[in-house]
């Protein structure tokens, strides 16, 4: 019984933990994230509202917490903070300063709540864990920060870019939609493209001058799963 017990109430916690960490989601999603059924998940939901938990419905799509409600700080398992440790060594390797600045500071926040005994473990981990950079190519880029929050905020990019192949540079507005990354290399920017009047990938590192600007589209309606089903050749498309 207390073994039940305690399974449900960690159950609860990660039900809780997911609803903050997403904007809606629908009972078949949790149902699929907890391994419980649709049932059990409208019971839990029963239970963390009766505790007090600012839960909303909406029909059709799903529940979220009330805006501005947050759960007390979530303390980490040791494999789970050994996971982000990990992590923590690809992203040095990438060619993106940006990321890396953003990444380290926030490992630097988690590590500073962490237990005397465990910040000795990670210290250890770290020290004995090393990727090798794939490629000898070396030129990086600053871009990743600001270009993800133009993707978010659906603002338009317009860069100046540099094709190898016609060995010229074009003015480009493109609306960013998804970014791709060879794991400890270059970045690409998926987005359309104005000028070509398609999805095109942009390396990072050919882009010789960008400005996010005020100006925003419409979201487009295609997902990840449809532009990678239908543009699996977009990297070898002429820009």
């Amino acid at each position: 019984m207390i073994d039940k017990e305690a399974s449900k109430l960690s159950r609860l916690i990660a039900l809780l933990t997911y609803l903050q960490s997403k904007q809606t989601l629908k009972a078949t999603e949790i149902s699929k994230k907890l391994g419980v059924s649709i049932r059990t998940v409208y019971r839990y939901i029963r239970v963390l509202e009766q505790a007090g938990v600012p839960i909303l419905s909406e029909i059709g799509k799903g529940y979220s917490l009330m805006e501005g409600y947050r759960l007390p700080p979530v303390m980490f398992t040791e494999s789970e903070v050994n996971a982000f440790i990990t992590a923590e060594k690809l992203v040095l390797l990438n060619r993106d300063t940006s990321l890396i600045k953003n990444y380290t500071e926030g490992i630097d926040k988690l590590k500073s709540v962490l237990k005397e005994g465990t910040k000795a473990k990670v210290s250890l981990l770290s020290d004995r864990i090393e990727f090798k950079q794939g490629s000898a190519y070396n030129q990086t880029s600053n871009l990743l920060s600001s270009i993800q929050i133009a993707l978010t905020s659906f603002n338009l990019i317009r860069i100046d870019y540099y094709s190898p192949a016609k060995q010229e540079t074009t003015r480009r507005h493109i609306e960013p939609f998804a970014l791709v990354n060879n794991v400890g290399d270059h970045w690409y920017l998926i987005a359309w493209c104005r000028l070509r009047t398609d999805f095109r990938l942009f390396r990072f590192d050919r882009i010789v001058k960008i400005n996010i600007t005020d100006e925003s589209f419409t979201p487009h309606k295609i997902s990840m799963k449809d532009y990678l089903e239908y543009y699996k050749n977009s990297i070898r498309k002429d820009i």
